[in-house]
């Protein structure tokens, strides 16, 4: 199957996967999550606005690449939102970025280049995204880059580096994408630590309306396994 119709499929998953899950039967409930999923797409907007890969910004910034480890997190932060991929050495990141090109076109010599801001609004919209390799450059396009920060904000224990960068090998290629599911920080922690997470989806507060009509929250959803098995979209 090529990427075109894997992808296809995939998107195809996604929407059967929504319309079988319990907590989406509910119309107020569909209509809420929808809402919750556009407002982290406007920050994610914003956030590769603010500069966008393939920009002179980054060809102007020079980053200690001598210093990262293979299987070290890469933090981009920015305003609104943090972009994170695995190191792998030799200049080289493993990250999941969205890519609407990906649904269109297998021609690795068109999806291989930078992802431009359409291409990946696109992809978001598509729910279609890579894990892909680019430089440092590419991967942090200008911005400051923490290393290993997630470590001591989640404190969790990391798993060895090395198993860290197989991990994120092991998982190159397509893959589903959502802003609440299977974003590019539930990639890095399940390469981190085993177990796919995004504290930045869970501070989106999830809202439903309770049998007598008033405004409660909903308890969390369940943590995956792994980002392959994550893609319900809304």
């Amino acid at each position: 199957m090529d990427k075109r119709a894997l992808a296809l499929r995939n998107l195809l998953f996604l929407s059967t996967k929504a319309k079988s899950n319990p907590r989406m039967k509910n119309p107020m409930l569909e209509a809420v999550s929808l809402v919750l999923e556009k407002l982290l797409f406007i920050s994610y907007f914003k956030f590769f606005s603010s500069g966008a890969p393939g920009e002179d910004k980054a060809g102007n910034t020079l980053y200690e690449i001598s210093s990262f480890l293979r299987g070290d997190v890469l933090e981009v932060p920015r305003t609104h939102l943090t972009h994170y991929g695995i190191y792998l050495g030799d200049n080289r990141v493993a990250h999941m970025m969205p890519d609407i090109l990906l649904a269109l076109t297998d021609d690795k010599g068109l999806t291989q280049k930078v992802v431009s801001n359409k291409r990946l609004i696109l992809g978001v919209i598509g729910r279609v995204a890579s894990i892909r390799v680019d430089t440092v450059e590419d991967f942090a396009y200008g911005a400051e880059i923490l290393v290993n920060h997630l470590d001591r904000s989640l404190k969790k224990k990391a798993l060895l580096n090395e198993e860290v960068a197989q991990r994120a090998e092991k998982l190159l290629g397509i893959t589903p994408y959502s802003l609440l599911w299977n974003n590019c920080e539930h990639f890095v922690t399940y390469c981190r630590f085993g177990t796919a997470i995004s504290p930045q989806a869970d501070k989106v507060p999830r809202v439903t309306l309770t049998p007598v009509g008033s405004v409660g929250t909903l308890p969390p959803f369940p943590k995956l396994s792994s980002p392959l098995g994550a893609g319900i979209g809304f």
